[in-house]
């Protein structure tokens, strides 16, 4: 049976399209549809309700350490209220999960991705020594504030939060509500992520919906703005045979760190390059270029594939990532694009689609 978020009769109240996505039900769009509000989260400010995302805690005197040797970034270093994005790794190298983790008070609050969710609570839970001490959050309710005018909105409810710099944390109340928010997301946006006991999380919800430039934004939206932003999806872009240097995440792997899992295939990439590389395509027509489809060069050999791929509503035409053979991946390389029986053209080009405006 699928699950619901705490939202679930708002969302129906709200007019959104239900679907399901990594067991839960959950809206794809609401009633003006995906390309609206796409550019409005651009242009003004979207609510994203992501409380099927798996939020956990690990603490202990030996909390950072431990986790640092399950992943290839600096954990170690992370202050309280700073936050990093990082992945975790296999034996072989490739990602079991991409997550967030917030220095706090209390340990490292952690973010992963709802299907991955059970996958990963097992690992950190049977990976960690009894110096740590795992709990998954199951009561509280995650949502996002993302767009331009996010940071005005939140000033409304809470002067010091809108200050915060890009992937900071702090605890603090709207309108009297107890919250963690942290400055980061999804779209390539400035904008918030905010944590909250899930008996307040409908209140909360209606109180920013309330706001004038804020609309209520569904899973197909969230999508095509993280795809124009050139971010990656766990199960397309990312999964357990793609190598953080290959997923082109190399700059969150921490310089002289060799005690994860993998490393020695991370590390060896890092220094004679990858024969596989992500990488951004633009299609030269407007018949769009969905997941699986292959990649050709001249000679119609295969070349790679696509991971993801979409209309995009800020640049009028459809786009793609894609997993490209070294040698075909230099900018301005022009391919083809198996769909159905036709080649369509398409063009290598630098990630991400659209500038990311994050608050520095």
């Amino acid at each position: 049976m699928l699950k619901q978020t705490p939202l679930y009769n708002l969302h129906l109240d709200l007019g959104g399209k239900m679907t399901a996505f990594a067991g839960y039900q959950l809206p794809i769009h609401y009633r003006n549809g995906i390309i609206h509000e796409h550019l409005h989260c651009r242009s003004h400010a979207g609510f994203f309700d992501i409380s099927h995302m798996g939020q956990c805690l690990i603490s202990g005197a030996e909390a950072t350490s431990e986790l640092e040797r399950l992943t290839p970034s600096n954990i170690t270093g992370l202050k309280p209220g700073q936050q990093k994005y990082t992945v975790l790794t296999n034996e072989e190298g490739g990602i079991i999960d991409d997550i967030i983790v917030t220095s706090i008070e209390s340990g490292l609050r952690i973010v992963v991705n709802a299907a991955c969710k059970d996958k990963d609570f097992h690992y950190l839970a049977h990976q960690l020594s009894d110096h740590c001490h795992f709990v998954e959050f199951t009561d509280q309710a995650l949502f996002a504030l993302q767009g331009p005018t996010a940071a005005a909105i939140i000033r409304k409810f809470s002067a010091h939060t809108a200050d915060l710099p890009f992937m900071t944390a702090c605890e603090t109340e709207l309108s009297g509500i107890h919250c963690t928010i942290s400055r980061c997301g999804y779209t390539g946006e400035d904008g918030f992520e905010i944590s909250v006991a899930n008996v307040h999380a409908e209140a909360l919800a209606r109180l920013l919906l309330a706001e004038k430039d804020v609309i209520p934004i569904g899973l197909g939206a969230r999508d095509t703005l993280r795809l124009e932003a050139g971010l990656c999806l766990y199960g397309h872009e990312l999964n357990e045979t793609i190598t953080p240097v290959e997923a082109g995440l190399h700059w969150l792997i921490k310089k002289g760190h060799s005690d994860f899992p993998g490393a020695d295939k991370i590390i060896r990439q890092l220094q004679f390059g990858t024969e596989k590389i992500l990488a951004g395509l633009v299609v030269d027509s407007k018949v769009p270029v969905r997941e699986g489809s292959v990649i050709l060069n001249d000679e119609k050999n295969e070349v790679g594939h696509v991971t993801s791929g979409s209309f995009s509503p800020n640049l009028g035409k459809p786009i793609a990532m894609a997993m490209l053979d070294r040698h075909y991946s230099a900018l301005g390389t022009r391919l083809h694009a198996k769909v159905r029986e036709h080649h369509v053209a398409v063009t290598v080009t630098r990630l991400p689609f659209i500038p990311h405006r994050y608050q520095r």
